[in-house]
């Protein structure tokens, strides 16, 4: 096959991460403090952090969904209002998002060309790898593609995803769609036909009904449904409110379940490793599938954590050392402990809390946990927890700050440190 060269293109061997195990996620308190986490949530480069990854999983992996930035050359930011009209930016309260802004193309062909040979050697023989692009570099991933999945890959697919949407461009047709290339190893791959099946259109069924002689002779069966085609609409989160995190290029969970279900079985492991707001982790965790998730912004991984804390599967929060989160200290945080309760007493604009009622001063242990509401923006200050000895609270305000406070048992009220 032909190859694509750029300018500085190499494969050396990435330096691995030095992982650090820094707390455990009970939704709701499910299964605490004995459950088996079911995903692993991330902070950290993800070329290191896959490096890091390949001793236990190189091979194992049966699903990578991967969304990196899209070589727009554009600052994105992060919503982090609540409650405001969409009709009106000028309004919004905002903070930093992330940047994909490259020196030139040859340097993020190599960005992407790196990380994209380390997922191949995480992805199971049986596995199939999602890449999601648009039209300012998905010519360009195609060939780097055929490179690395070799003579004996399998190019699956071409997805267009289409959406509505306002658009700024008067010199041509809006771009208002994005594409996805499905690769595998080889022809082994998962494909679950029935699991991703939709109604035929009212026209075709009245078609058939109406002339023996529709679809040339051949009958499908109506009742059963057929495979989506290779463009599918879904609509872009902006439209969907309840699933708005502010974070900014969310995709759609429709989108993922659709991939998710087609393309893994439960008990799967499914990856993302550029995570942005967490929707491939969500929804692989609704649908009994264990998750890798993990992103160099702090602010991603916190709204990650956020969303999977709705969900019912523990998972681990771990993080490259070199990017060890600093815990802020503030007079500002109080925390009230009564015999079955916590209460937060703050001024900060909290986005996220939780408490670890056990706390062993090394790995956090979260048995509850309270978030801010995607639309109102009301956050809960109580959470019902008895709490042992000793005990933790972390919080994270809505400027992704991170504090947190230890607390005694026998004291009524823990002032912040």
């Amino acid at each position: 096959m032909p190859l694509l060269n750029w300018k500085g293109k190499t494969l050396s061997p990435p330096a691995p991460a030095a992982l650090v195990q820094d707390a455990f996620l009970y939704p709701g308190g499910l299964g605490y403090p004995d459950a088996p986490s079911q995903g692993r949530l991330i902070l950290g480069d993800n070329l290191a952090v896959m490096s890091a990854l390949l001793p236990e999983y190189e091979g194992r992996i049966e699903l990578i969904y991967a969304d990196p930035p899209f070589f727009t050359n554009r600052k994105f930011s992060a919503r982090i209002g609540r409650g405001e009209d969409s009709r009106k930016p000028e309004e919004w309260q905002l903070a930093e998002g992330y940047g994909d802004s490259w020196q030139d193309l040859d340097s993020y062909l190599q960005f992407l060309y790196e990380r994209l040979a380390l997922m191949v050697r995480l992805l199971a023989p049986n596995g199939t790898l999602y890449l999601h692009l648009d039209w300012h570099a998905d010519a360009y991933a195609r060939l780097i593609l055929d490179e690395l999945f070799g003579s004996g890959g399998v190019f699956i697919n071409e997805i267009i995803w289409t959406y509505h949407g306002p658009s700024p461009i008067k010199t041509a047709f809006n771009r208002k769609h994005d594409t996805i290339l499905v690769y595998a190893k080889g022809r082994d791959y998962t494909f679950n036909t029935d699991a991703v099946r939709e109604p035929y259109n009212p026209n075709t069924i009245a078609t058939f009904k109406s002339s023996r002689k529709a679809g040339f002779g051949k009958i499908p069966n109506l009742a059963r449904g057929k495979v989506p085609e290779d463009w599918w609409y879904f609509p872009v989160v902006a439209r969907l409110h309840g699933e708005r995190t502010g974070y900014p290029t969310q995709k759609p969970e429709a989108l993922l379940k659709r991939i998710i279900l087609a393309s893994s079985n439960e008990g799967d492991t499914v990856a993302d490793f550029f995570c942005g707001s967490g929707t491939t982790a969500r929804v692989a965790a609704c649908h009994g599938r264990k998750f890798i998730t993990s992103d160099i912004s702090v602010r991603a991984v916190h709204t990650a954590r956020s969303r999977l804390a709705e969900t019912e599967r523990v998972f681990s929060l771990e993080h490259d050392s070199v990017l060890t989160p600093v815990m802020a200290e503030s007079k500002k945080i109080r925390v009230h402990v009564s015999a079955d309760s916590v209460r937060l007493e703050t001024p900060l604009k909290v986005d996220f809390w939780e408490v670890d009622p056990d706390w062993d001063g090394h790995v956090f242990k979260s048995a509850v946990q309270a978030q801010r509401h995607t639309r109102s923006g009301e956050l809960p200050l109580e959470l019902k927890i008895k709490i042992g000895r000793k005990a933790s609270v972390r919080l994270v305000t809505i400027q992704g700050k991170e504090y947190q406070l230890n607390i005694q048992a026998v004291a009524n009220t823990a002032n912040g440190l």
